[in-house]
């Protein structure tokens, strides 16, 4: 078994994390379990609401509702949801079987506060269900430092000059899977 048996994809927001799990993942036949985030449009109060979803289901079956709304921030301001992160979140990464992949994306500040789903995060990253994550690149959150310092984790910095490089490099792992 290889040690370091994650991938995690860490970056500035907007580099393109999400775009180089998506792109990987199409290569990739297993079971996709763990979920994803997607910012929405800010509403009338200059708020963008956020929310979680299974990684297995399509995005046009995604639902946006009060039930798995992580959170809503503005440019200066971070309303999470930490019950959401603590129930659902968690439920999508215990879901994981063997037979799949478990994907993250993403991991970040919001939920740093959520200790049922941060624990659970780092549980996931010392088993055996390969795990493919987009980590912000943020050194300040204490969580984020123990999810990039895991020892079964390997962490690749992606940035706007080597996002094809980077493809390369982890389809023939992503494959061997």
């Amino acid at each position: 078994m290889d040690e370091k048996r994650h991938i995690l994809i860490s970056g500035e927001r907007g580099v393109g994390k999400s775009t180089l799990i998506k792109r990987l993942l199409e290569a990739c036949p297993r079971p996709r379990y763990g979920f994803v985030t997607k910012m929405r449009p800010a509403g009338p109060d200059g708020f963008r609401p956020i929310y979680i979803h299974p990684a297995g289901q399509l995005p046009g079956e995604w639902v946006f509702g009060e039930e798995n709304c992580i959170g809503v921030c503005d440019s200066r301001t971070h309303r999470p949801r930490l019950n959401v992160f603590n129930t659902l979140g968690v439920q999508y990464i215990r879901d994981a079987r063997p037979d799949g992949i478990l994907i993250m994306d993403e991991l970040g500040f919001f939920e740093a506060g959520a200790e049922a789903f941060t624990a659970a995060v780092l549980e996931a990253l010392s088993g055996d269900v390969p795990v493919i994550a987009a980590v912000k690149s943020r050194r300040d959150v204490p969580f984020l430092n123990a999810v990039r310092a895991h020892p079964r984790a390997e962490v690749f910095p992606i940035t706007p000059d080597n996002r094809d490089e980077l493809y390369e490099t982890l389809l023939s792992r992503i494959q061997r899977l």
